[in-house]
């Protein structure tokens, strides 16, 4: 006897925990979000990103190969989540959830058609949903207009409330304790990864002291020794620590999917004199860009001055990518906010309730004098008053040679 098995369900199990912000933050978000969709005529929105489901519904969701979405309408915000996560999505979720099951395929779009009618412009993430699930998209509502709000979105989440501004500094802070676990644990024959579990420990602790209420995921750290250092995301190894290698401590605490960041260049026991000619060029382009960060600079023209440092010192070929990005919720695995990054092709002009980072780097290639990579990295707020950094680790050779 063949038995129908349900496509949607709803799981509303167990208690709707204490959120990461408030509720008149949250309807703020929203707000903003609905007016862009009233004055565009975008009946309903369909996000499927990490990203803005996380900021407009405060769930950050585990994909594993499923889709996930959040619907947004000018009544209702309704999260849509697999099966196998049980209750957990109801008990993150700002407000209404609906579960997809497994049991026929594409259940996900059968639960986006129960939410958004069939016909009227339809708001979707051009930057985010793939051409397959398009396809997909426009086969069960035939009659609706795609429009993106991937862009409108990312320049709103450009600007940070007080909230906002309140958690990053938390995780600012995190990532310095972070940093000194990490300082603490360099020692010449002590393997990386020994070294990023120290660090990694530490701020998984803190974050839990500090936030009772969140989960407890993503927060990392990559320890770079030697050759590892040359790029900026490369895995933590097995390599054991040799006396007078390059160090690069990059410490990444993620609380309820809003990322922090310190990275700092440091060396084990000594330094050749070339590695510290490099580090201090370095440290200058970093202490001048920190400068340069404030109300109504140009991304693009802060990037320009910083390369003629580098260009005088005969060094900016090694230049490895922009000198700094926005904070706020992003992440190694689902990017950030394009908009808000120092590079020479980006004219955005810096606002108050930015967050920025400062993060210069050069890498000098295996085989010439001073090999490795060079950075530092502070996160800067912008308000009406000026700027603040909120990275209290220091930086340079007089603080960081271990």
């Amino acid at each position: 006897m063949k038995v129908e098995m349900p496509k949607i369900l709803v799981i509303p199990n167990g208690e709707k925990v204490k959120g990461t912000f408030s509720k008149e933050e949250m309807s703020s978000r929203l707000s903003i979000l609905r007016k862009h969709m009233a004055e565009n005529d975008i009946e309903a929105v369909l996000f499927t990103s990490y990203h803005n489901i996380n900021y407009f519904g405060d769930f950050v969701y585990c994909s594993f190969g499923r889709n996930y979405g959040l619907v947004v309408t000018q009544d209702e915000t309704t999260t849509i989540t697999a099966n196998i996560d049980g209750g957990q999505p109801h008990r993150r979720s700002q407000d209404s959830n609906i579960v997809y099951t497994d049991w026929q395929k594409d259940n996900f779009f059968h639960a986006v058609k129960s939410l958004i009618k069939n016909g009227g412009r339809v708001g979707v993430e051009y930057d985010h949903m793939h051409l397959q699930n398009l396809k997909k998209m426009e086969s069960i509502l035939p009659n609706a207009e795609f429009v993106d709000v991937g862009v409108a979105t990312m320049q709103q989440r450009m600007r940070k409330s007080a909230e906002e501004i309140e958690l990053i500094k938390h995780g600012a802070r995190v990532a310095d304790i972070g940093g000194a676990a990490c300082r603490d644990a360099i020692k010449a024959g002590v393997p990386e990864y020994e070294v990023a579990l120290a660090s990694t420990q530490a701020m998984v602790r803190e974050i839990a002291r500090t936030f009772p209420e969140a989960e407890l995921m993503d927060t990392w750290t990559w320890f770079q020794s030697g050759i590892n250092t040359d790029g900026a995301h490369n895995p933590v190894t097995s390599r054991k620590i040799e006396s007078g290698d390059i160090l690069s401590l990059n410490c990444f605490p993620m609380i309820a999917g809003y990322y922090t960041a310190l990275e700092r260049t440091l060396f084990c026991e000594s330094v050749s004199d070339r590695h510290l000619e490099l580090w201090n060029v370095n440290v200058e382009v970093h202490r001048r860009g920190l400068e340069l960060i404030k109300p109504g600079a140009r991304c693009c023209d802060i990037a320009a001055e910083l390369n003629e440092i580098y260009l005088e010192r005969d060094l900016l070929q090694y230049r490895t990518f922009g000198y700094g990005h926005s904070f706020g919720t992003l992440s190694h695995y689902y990017g950030r906010e394009a908009g808000l990054e120092l590079r020479e092709d980006v004219d955005t002009v810096i606002e108050p309730g930015m967050v920025v980072s400062m993060e210069p780097m050069i890498m000098i290639p295996e085989g010439m004098p001073g090999a490795g990579g060079y950075r530092e990295h502070d996160i800067l707020v912008i308000d009406d008053n000026g700027v603040e950094n909120i990275t209290k680790f220091p930086f340079g050779p007089e603080h960081n040679i271990v």
